[in-house]
C-alpha cells in the first residue's frame, strides 16, 4: 500500500510539473506568478518523496533545490506585494 502512495506522488508530481510547463509555456501563466511556483514547489516535493524512497538521490537532491528555488521566490513576490500595499 505504502508503495502505491509513493507512486501517485511522485506521478502527481510529474503531472504538476508538465501543468505547470504547459501553462507557462502557452502564456497562461508567468513564470513570476504565484500558481507557477506553487505547482513547481508541489512537484518537486512530490519528486522529493518519490526519488528519495526509490533511492534515486540525485534526482531527490535536485528536487530539493527545486522546491527551495519556488519557495524563495513565492517569499520574494510576497514581500513585494506587502511593500507595495503598505506604500499606499
Amino acid at each position: 500500500m505504502t508503495k502505491i502512495a509513493i507512486e501517485i506522488v511522485g506521478w502527481t508530481g510529474a503531472g504538476l510539473f508538465l501543468l505547470s510547463y504547459i501553462l507557462v509555456s502557452t502564456g497562461r501563466l508567468q513564470g513570476q506568478s504565484r500558481a507557477y511556483q506553487w505547482l513547481n514547489v508541489i512537484g518537486a516535493i512530490g519528486f522529493v518523496i518519490n526519488s528519495g524512497w526509490n533511492g534515486a538521490y540525485p534526482s531527490a537532491a535536485v528536487n530539493v533545490i527545486w522546491a527551495i528555488i519556488g519557495v524563495v521566490t513565492l517569499w520574494q513576490l510576497a514581500r513585494k506585494k506587502d511593500s507595495s500595499t503598505s506604500a499606499m
